[in-house]
């Protein structure tokens, strides 16, 4: 499982002119789920993305968590994260989980970051998104469950 995690002051998505989700404060993550990803790779992202300490605490050093901040999160299903563009023009996703995989997948990611106290959205699985954020910092981290970076 890949996710792109950025630290924001707020994300909405919005769906055919609909406002589907938005937070303040916290964190938008872009996630994607491999064809080999399973519920312990759920609960890496999840517990990298609960425990990340990139945001700023009274010395000005990124040690304090989104949880300790009090932020939320906003998860964005998005399959082009596990695109392979090394060959050609046209990005491969045939690595890509397919949608009755992924959805689950992040929706167990969801559940285990609401477990922990943090609240979280999400966007809508299988449409057409657009995302709107203003990225703090910019701060953003790369995950990986595979460790493959």
């Amino acid at each position: 499982m890949r996710c792109v995690v950025q630290r924001v002051t707020q994300a909405s998505v919005t769906v055919e002119g609909e406002r589907v989700s938005e937070i303040g404060a916290g964190f938008l993550v872009l996630v994607g789920a491999d064809e080999t990803d399973d519920a312990s790779d759920a609960k890496y992202c999840a517990d990298k993305i609960a425990s990340l300490r990139v945001f700023e605490d009274e010395n000005d050093k990124m040690n304090l968590s989104v949880k300790d901040v009090g932020g939320s999160v906003l998860l964005v299903s998005q399959f082009t994260l596990l695109g392979d563009a090394r060959h050609g023009r046209r990005p491969s996703f045939s690595h890509a989980a397919r949608p009755e995989i992924a959805e689950p997948l992040c929706d167990t990611v969801r559940d285990l970051l609401r477990a922990q106290g943090i609240p979280t959205c999400t966007g809508r699985f299988r449409t057409h998104m657009v995302v709107d954020l203003t990225n703090d910092g910019p701060v953003t981290i790369l995950l990986d469950s595979k460790r493959g970076f």
